[in-house]
């Protein structure tokens, strides 16, 4: 897992399995945030694979699924009703991190 810090509150990283849920957790994040949608490649853990492990974990997890190279309004809409509820550190994950980190931006942009 290789996690890159956007900001103090943000972090993204590359697709996660469920074992990862707990090392996680360890590592301080409060809430999840997958930006992937399932099927997305045959190796991929569903999200409700993740979301079950979480759920024990007492970790939230929120499914903002974008599809890559198609990002939408709803989706920034979604993404950012989704880092309001979620409090402290969030870490969220895709592919590889760049589309967690493409909307964050966004998200960020029409706050500002």
């Amino acid at each position: 897992m290789d996690i890159r810090q956007i900001d103090e509150d943000f972090a993204v990283t590359g697709q996660i399995s469920p074992d990862d849920v707990r090392d996680i957790v360890a590592a301080g994040y409060q809430a999840l945030i997958c930006n992937r949608p399932d099927g997305e490649s045959p190796d991929q853990p569903d999200f409700a694979e993740i979301s079950q492990v979480a759920e024990k974990a007492g970790i939230p997890i929120y499914y903002v699924p974008v599809i890559s190279g198609q990002l939408t309004q709803d989706d920034v809409d979604a993404m950012a009703k989704a880092l309001e509820e979620a409090e402290g550190p969030v870490l969220a994950y895709c592919r590889s991190g760049a589309r967690s980190t493409n909307i964050y931006g966004i998200v960020q942009q029409q706050k500002g």
